[in-house]
């Protein structure tokens, strides 16, 4: 793998650190404070070709590989832990099923709006009682002519509340387990019997709507069925190992924030007559963060190396996620450390970034089911 950023990549990175530092960074605490959909902020980055990154330019895409993307979502993660999921989960989940198992025409009418940022997806998996234990899933898709009858509910759908496009997942055949369940496409305006039931209240990534959602007799014409029927778990399992190197990235781009005031704090915050920076046991804590943090970023570009050579990559995904997720949570946990008393207040943005970076470990895969995938792995 080959560690030096094309010109491309590194024009992408800039491109993207420049959007942030002007127009995220001003109003990051702002987003948080009120903890509404960041619609002006979503059209800028549209108009800059960042909802539709990874995706081909036939499609509304911008076409670039995964490496620029990992980088772009990094950036935009520094910024804001909630707006870097709402990419996430508009790009690498939403758009991918659509991406990666629409047709033609479903890419077309579906695809094209979504990467062009016109519209945006969600992706509907988890349910109150069927988070990690997809199989457990208790929505029904009941075919009736050419239409399918949906009934259940969705929860911690990211986007949910927002979304003009849903791609969701149903049992079409409840006693086949993994092979009876199939996706869809959702179009929350269209279809009558969605609802939105309403958004969660949740310790940080403010921002990005977390939706409840319920069908209630939901028809769906056949046409909108992603694939064969009871291929939606695999279809899962594929956007999700894909979804963790941009989960990765985000965790990345957290730690950088924490990191990058925690530096800039220890050289200007003196007790005893100097800065806290000149003392060992801060250096050593700064020497850990930025050496975790490269480590974190190593991983992802593996995983992303591997993707785009077409290589299989659940074990090197799964490793980037995880580690990436610890290592924000850990070195915002420092960032707050190094901060004393400031950092567990909001006067600093310190507490903000721990709060975002704990999500990483639960969603996309908590931590505990990485580590079960990658022992899998190994043992193979």
């Amino acid at each position: 793998m080959d560690l030096t950023l094309s010109a491309e990549q590194r024009q992408i990175r800039e491109m993207v650190a420049e959007f942030v530092d002007s127009e995220v960074v001003p109003v990051a605490g702002e987003i948080d404070r009120e903890d509404e959909f960041p619609q002006d902020l979503v059209g800028e980055m549209a108009e800059l070709g960042l909802m539709g990154m990874p995706f081909p330019e036939e499609y509304g895409g911008a076409g670039l590989d995964y490496h620029a993307y990992a980088l772009a979502l990094e950036e935009i993660s520094r910024g804001s832990g909630g707006l870097g999921t709402v990419v996430a989960a508009h790009v690498s989940l939403a758009g991918n099923m659509l991406y990666e198992f629409g047709n033609e025409e479903q890419k077309a009418e579906y695809l094209v709006p979504l990467a062009e940022g016109e519209e945006i997806g969600a992706f509907a998996l988890s349910e109150a009682g069927a988070g990690s234990d997809v199989p457990a899933m208790e929505t029904r898709a009941r075919k009736d002519g050419d239409e399918y009858v949906v009934d259940g509910g969705k929860l911690w759908i990211s986007n949910g509340s927002v979304a003009d496009t849903i791609t969701l997942f149903a049992k079409t055949d409840p006693d086949a387990g993994n092979a009876g369940i199939s996706s869809f496409i959702v179009r929350p305006e269209e279809d009558d019997g969605f609802h939105v039931e309403g958004t969660e209240e949740k310790l940080g990534d403010k921002g990005c709507p977390t939706a409840e959602l319920r069908f209630d007799g939901m028809r769906i014409p056949e046409e909108r069925r992603l694939g064969e029927e009871g291929r939606g778990f695999v279809h899962a399992l594929k956007t999700l190992n894909g979804g963790r190197i941009t989960i990765a990235a985000r965790g990345v781009g957290i730690a950088r924030a924490a990191f990058e005031a925690a530096r800039e704090y220890a050289g200007e915050r003196e007790q005893f007559g100097q800065p806290i920076g000149e003392f060992q046991s801060i250096k050593h804590k700064l020497a850990d963060m930025d050496t975790k943090i490269q480590a974190a970023k190593l991983l992802m570009h593996r995983a992303a190396d591997r993707k785009i050579r077409g290589e299989d990559y659940i074990k090197e995904a799964a490793q980037a996620k995880l580690y990436a997720s610890e290592v924000s949570r850990e070195v915002a946990n420092e960032g707050i450390q190094i901060h004393g008393g400031y950092g567990y207040t909001k006067d600093f943005p310190a507490e903000r970034f721990y709060r975002d970076a704990k999500l990483n470990e639960i969603y996309e895969g908590t931590s505990e089911v990485l580590r079960n995938t990658i022992g899998d792995q190994l043992l193979e």
